[in-house]
């Protein structure tokens, strides 16, 4: 498979891989393209995940590049940010599939997890033999989430029984284990849990009329005095900031995946402007079609930028809090002009299904909310500038 940057690339960004890494990026392009494609509107409308999927989408290898237990070749966090930008720019909801099981769920147990906890589940999440859900978020508690968790684990000798609710966890109706975020009774830390949902007391309901990543299915989870041994504890979660390592990491990745979405939002208006016509001429050949088009043009090449630095900084080491938390609010507010210049484009087709641009559009507002808002995110960077904090 010929090796081919996207036009939407300005600046080429994607000949900074290895031959081995845009061989697998465009492995990742190709499944995105034939397979994904063609269904996802439907799926997207019906509000259904397409499982049916799942098994020959991890057969590209998403969910093996970040970690040593399973990846096929030694790549970098740049090579992982455009494969999240191109399944991206062709579904959000299938990118938020594996967002959610290579790097809140697999992440978690790699960052807080024993090696004999990586070694048991990572293979397996890998493949698509176990499926995993994250759950930190509470219908009380989201960007309080390192203050306000009412979840709570109380230990029991070998085991620990979990209390609590979470909201608006990803693929939690139909994950085999769901990482859990509580708080210890006895010391009032955050500490981690691998939680098979089949456990009494553990239950997920889908939230439902969603306008955006309708195939994504997200619960309200509810844990009735669910009891797990200490075997299932992650063994280095000892409180929030080990929590925080794992959202470092998915907040870069919603980044590129914000510019994925914008991505294919230009795209499908490029592809319209060349063939609609009004005023005896295509519309591509009008200057505010064009001045709009730049503009989403501009938005995309300043983001994918960020976006490739702050990563070159996590293969080196160097990225911090700030980095992810800047990448993830910029990126995401261009993003969500991005969408609404490429629909506004398009006029009133662009509200359509058939024409792409809506579906962009109405997934942006969930990119721009989850994984810590916009606020949220100013404010970290805002720590970072003046060396105080002001969250409260």
């Amino acid at each position: 498979m010929t090796f081919e940057p996207l036009a939407s690339d300005f600046l080429g960004f994607e000949t900074l891989l290895t031959g081995q890494e845009q061989d697998a990026l465009m492995r990742v392009r190709s499944y995105m393209e034939g397979t994904v494609r063609p269904v996802i509107n439907d799926y997207w409308e019906r509000a259904e995940f397409p499982h049916d999927l799942i098994p020959s989408f991890l057969e590209t290898d998403v969910a093996r590049y970040p970690f040593a237990e399973t990846r096929p070749f030694e790549n970098s966090a740049v090579f992982r940010g455009l494969a999240a930008l191109e399944m991206s720019r062709v579904d959000a909801s299938m990118a938020t599939f594996i967002g959610v099981q290579e790097g809140l769920a697999m992440g978690s147990i790699s960052v807080c997890g024993s090696q004999e906890q990586r070694d048991e589940w990572l293979p397996k999440m890998a493949s698509g033999e176990v499926i995993g859900a994250f759950g930190l978020t509470e219908p009380l508690s989201g960007s309080d989430s390192a203050r306000g968790l009412r979840t709570t684990a109380t230990r029991n000798g070998d085991t620990w029984t979990l209390t609590g609710s979470k909201r608006w966890i990803g693929n939690a109706t139909f994950s085999d284990i769901t990482i859990i975020w509580a708080k210890d009774t006895a010391d009032g830390q955050v500490k981690g849990f691998i939680v098979p949902t089949s456990t009494p007391g553990y239950s997920a309901t889908k939230i439902e009329r969603k306008i955006a990543l309708r195939p994504v299915q997200n619960a309200d989870i509810t844990l009735d005095k669910v009891v797990v041994p200490e075997s299932m504890r992650l063994q280095n979660s000892r409180s929030f900031r080990d929590t925080a390592k794992v959202l470092r990491l998915t907040r870069a990745a919603v980044a590129w995946s914000s510019v994925g979405v914008a991505v294919g939002a230009y795209e499908a208006a490029v592809a319209y402007a060349a063939e609609r016509e009004q005023f005896g001429k295509k519309i591509a050949e009008h200057q505010l079609v064009q001045d709009l088009l730049a503009k989403c043009l501009g938005n995309i090449t300043a983001s994918m930028a960020m976006c490739v630095r702050v990563s070159q900084m996590a293969d080196e080491g160097t990225q911090r809090d700030e980095h992810s938390a800047l990448a993830k609010g910029f990126c995401t507010a261009r993003m969500r002009e991005t969408v609404a210049w490429a629909r506004e484009s398009m006029g009133g087709n662009g509200i359509v299904l058939d024409y792409e641009a809506a579906r962009f559009f109405a997934d942006a507002e969930a990119l721009y909310s989850y994984e810590g808002t916009r606020e949220m995110n100013a404010l970290i960077v805002g720590r970072a500038i003046t060396g105080k904090a002001a969250f409260v």
